[in-house]
């Protein structure tokens, strides 16, 4: 798994080469059965500084790409995750409700938060690739 590391005034964060992202910071990544596993990136772990909390969606519930579907809180504010594509969730992170701290240690691996079964796959294609998302942190 290739990675960029982007440096944005003077802080280093990493960009996976392996999945695409949103301008809301969050990151999805295909999987088999038209399924998108998602989180937040480096980037928007190290903003929100020490993560104690998060609220998840439902499973079952379906979504809108773009649409709040949770809430992140840290020791310096509360952020809405949004949806990086639509479709129903299938399943969500539960051990973060006991280990919100798995946000800022892995936010690419053990921190991912949702899985969603995507309505339309063609969503997936129009979100940010690792280049554009680079370029779009550049510009923090």
């Amino acid at each position: 798994m290739s990675e960029i590391t982007v440096e944005v005034k003077a802080k280093k964060y990493i960009v996976k080469t392996d999945r695409r992202y949103t301008k809301t910071d969050e990151w999805a990544k295909l999987e088999e059965g038209n399924k998108v596993r998602e989180g937040i990136t480096d980037f928007a772990q190290k903003e929100l500084k020490d993560i104690v909390g998060i609220e998840l969606p439902e499973v079952g519930k379906e979504v809108k790409k773009g649409e709040s579907i949770g809430v992140i809180e840290s020791v310096k504010a509360t952020a809405d995750l949004y949806a990086a594509v639509s479709g129903k969730i299938v399943e969500v992170n539960e051990r973060l409700l006991e280990e919100p701290e798995l946000l800022n240690k892995d936010p690419y691996g053990e921190g991912w938060i949702v899985v969603i079964e995507m309505s339309d796959p063609k969503e997936y294609e129009e979100l940010l690739t690792p280049e554009q998302y680079v370029e779009h942190l550049k510009k923090h």
